[in-house]
């Protein structure tokens, strides 16, 4: 039998999905007195898009971009009948085309391509916010992926989003008492300056 490609797997994870809509990620919800009063918001690789639901009852105008079709159409049927505006739409985030200087906020949780990096901050208004989270190499669970190309390195976060302005940053590694806190992943908020 053929593997399934990434669009299969994560098509058929969000039809099979039982649970209720995800949360906004922790980089958001917990930094939340860090966004601006709304504008313009992307969820990038947004899956059945937590982040955009809860950016726009805020009063953020979301793009919310994924390769699964089965998690975007769940997210315009949740924001038809919330009446948000969330531009939900079927594409393939490797492709990058987001004008620049076109959002307050960009969200990316839980997906790395490193090759995306200028792009992304491209994609920044002047001032714009980056919250950005995902898994890291020094993880403790079985939890997202186990290939070392989509895992971060200690701080390479920062280092890869050295040209923005850092507002809060988290990554506890293995440091201290392992089973507290939170050890799977590293968490990022970071500007683009003004000028």
């Amino acid at each position: 039998m053929d593997a399934e490609t990434p669009r299969q797997k994560w098509d058929r994870i969000y039809r099979e999905w039982k649970g209720p809509f995800p949360n906004a990620a922790m980089v958001l919800s917990q930094n939340e007195h860090l966004l601006p009063g709304g504008g313009r918001a992307l969820d990038l690789a947004c899956g059945l898009g937590g982040n955009a639901l809860f950016l726009a009852r805020r009063g953020f105008e979301v793009d919310a971009i994924d390769l699964s079709e089965a998690g975007i159409e769940a997210l315009a049927h949740a924001a038809r009948m919330e009446g948000l505006p969330i531009h939900a739409q079927v594409g393939d985030v490797m492709e990058g085309q987001w004008s620049n200087g076109s959002y307050e906020v960009i969200v990316v949780t839980r997906f790395l391509e490193r090759t995306l990096v200028k792009t992304i901050v491209g994609a920044l208004k002047p001032g714009g916010l980056l919250f950005y989270q995902t898994f890291v190499k020094t993880k403790r669970s079985d939890h997202g992926p186990n290939n070392p190309r989509f895992l971060l390195h200690d701080n390479e976060l920062i280092r890869l989003f050295d040209g923005l302005l850092i507002r809060y940053y988290r990554d506890e590694a293995r440091t201290g008492r392992p089973d507290a806190g939170q050890r799977d992943e590293a968490f990022l908020v970071a500007q683009r300056p003004e000028s």
